[in-house]
């Protein structure tokens, strides 16, 4: 039996993935990049400093700043980004969701958010939900972003269980991959990516039996 579960948040709890794509295409624009939907769906599940770093590749400008001018930058996506989030409500939780974590508490499963996004507090909070996760795993007190296992790791630590007793809920190839290289079972959820070598997918939280879910 499984004892405890470790979620990703944007693209698993909530669909942030398009306030993120406009926060990314606005700070873009200033520094004279352009990029579509379809390149945005390569910024999935890694770092914003990963992110940035990617964005100026695109355009041909990886060497022209300087860290510190990298941080102005980052900031200044976040803070955009921050001002979309503002807008969200319970109603943007992702179907089924909200019956399959409050299962999870009834059952007393420990449940942790394990997600690169600085912003997962306030997210939670917006969304109604924070109080329903044992712990949220800071990103700034890590080392490496996904695929490398550690925020896994860290959250199965975290909430006591071993990571083969642990279930993992990934919208992304390289979290998909991190859970994978943790020994935690996987469980991609979405309903347009063929997420490789996840140990079960799904659409959403409505296809998932619970109880079944525990036994395997």
């Amino acid at each position: 039996m499984k004892k405890g579960m470790i979620f990703d948040l944007d693209g698993v709890i909530v669909d942030t993935a398009f306030y993120h794509f406009k926060a990314w295409q606005y700070l873009a624009k200033q520094i004279d990049i352009d990029f579509d939907a379809k390149f945005n769906e390569t910024l999935k599940g890694i770092s914003r400093v990963e992110s940035l770093e990617k964005i100026l590749l695109y355009g041909d400008k990886a060497d022209d700043f300087s860290m510190a001018e990298k941080n102005i930058l980052m900031n200044r996506k976040n803070d955009y980004y921050v001002q979309l989030l503002s807008k969200l409500t319970e109603k943007n939780i992702l179907p089924g969701v909200l019956p399959f974590i409050k299962q999870a508490k009834k059952n007393n499963i420990p449940c942790a958010i394990a997600s690169a996004s600085k912003n997962a507090t306030m997210i939670l909070e917006q969304l109604n939900i924070k109080d329903y996760f044992v712990v949220i795993v800071d990103p700034h007190s890590l080392s490496k972003g996904k695929p490398d296992p550690e925020i896994f790791l860290t959250a199965a630590n975290l909430i006591d269980v071993s990571p083969s007793e642990a279930i993992g809920f990934e919208d992304s190839q390289a979290g998909i991959e991190a859970l994978n290289r943790a020994n935690i079972f996987s469980v991609g959820i979405s309903a347009q990516d063929n997420l490789v070598g996840a140990d079960l997918r799904v659409d959403c939280f409505e296809k998932i039996n619970f109880e079944q879910l525990l036994s395997m």
